[in-house]
């Protein structure tokens, strides 16, 4: 019950975080990368010793490439992020790397975005995150459609939403602070991040929801005269420990994924780990109590 009697207390830090994360994203904007904007990205690696990421940028500053990214990669490696060049302006690049042909390079990879097609990479990425948590919330108002009372169907789904939202925003609110002083991107894994954040956390909202299903209905066939509070609290109580083991579980694993990973992956498991914890906070604290709060509203109307 201390989850449900504190539901207050609960709702106000959601909301802190909330609002902070809001005027994170405010300050310092949404990073886009090359996937969405638009650029190109190139990564070479070197045979002996690295360049000293300074020297190349001093070199690169004179090439007019406007607003780039330098970003060392593993022990022999570099990737530049930078706008869309041309042939011309890739090989001037390289030989910036090699000082010219002084030292030996391997050209690793070289992709390149057009503004349009990252126009509509965006565009699908927020229509897929908004299609996604459309669907998860048909799915429990469909799988919730028997338990009418005292909580309509429905509103299991709205309390849902919400949660959903909750899970979303923060995650994406630390990322951009995480972003602006650590260096990162938001780019196609950073949006697969998002979608499987939202897929964990409506798994582990729909079992306590499912535990407070199957509570209502041993309370109508005993006829107890638990009430609807109450019986979300013993709920909560019942699937605490297994929604807090398989949080940890989930946790190690990205933990190791973040520290034994390649950069490449690192912020894909930070954003994770941000929204794992997130999103297992929101199923215990803020969904079930969130049913609580509906049916006072319910029976105040």
């Amino acid at each position: 019950m201390f989850v449900v009697n504190y539901r207050k207390l609960f709702f106000a830090f959601s909301t802190l975080l909330i609002v902070g994360s809001f005027l994170a994203i405010f300050i310092y904007g949404l990073n886009f990368g090359i996937d969405f904007k638009g650029g190109s990205i190139l990564e070479v690696s070197y045979q002996e010793n690295r360049l000293n990421a300074e020297e190349i940028k001093t070199e690169l500053n004179k090439l007019n490439l406007g607003s780039y990214i330098l970003t060392p990669f593993g022990e022999k490696n570099f990737i530049l992020r930078t706008r869309e060049i041309t042939p011309a302006e890739k090989a001037t690049v390289l030989s910036v790397f090699s000082k010219n042909d002084s030292i030996k390079i391997t050209e690793e990879r070289f992709n390149s975005v057009g503004p349009v097609v990252g126009s509509e990479l965006k565009n699908k990425a927020f229509l897929a995150i908004i299609l996604v948590a459309i669907c998860i919330v048909l799915f429990i108002t469909f799988a919730f459609r028997k338990v009418s009372y005292p909580v309509s169907s429905w509103k299991y789904g709205l309390a849902t939403i919400i949660a959903l939202a909750h899970d979303i925003i923060i995650p994406t609110g630390i990322f951009v602070v995480w972003a602006h002083f650590r260096g990162g991107e938001i780019d196609l894994l950073f949006v697969t991040a998002l979608l499987a954040i939202l897929g964990y956390s409506v798994h582990d909202t729909i079992v306590v929801f499912d535990r407070v299903r199957e509570n209502l209905r041993l309370s109508h066939d005993s006829r107890s005269k638990e009430s609807f509070m109450e019986t979300v609290g013993t709920s909560v109580t019942q699937t605490f420990g297994r929604s807090i083991n398989t949080s940890l579980t989930i946790f190690l694993a990205l933990v190791a994924l973040y520290f034994l990973g390649g950069e490449a992956t690192r912020n894909f498991a930070f954003v994770l780990l941000v929204g794992v914890i997130a999103g297992t906070y929101s199923s215990i604290f803020i969904a079930s109590t969130l049913l609580v709060t509906l049916e006072k509203m319910q029976k105040k109307s």
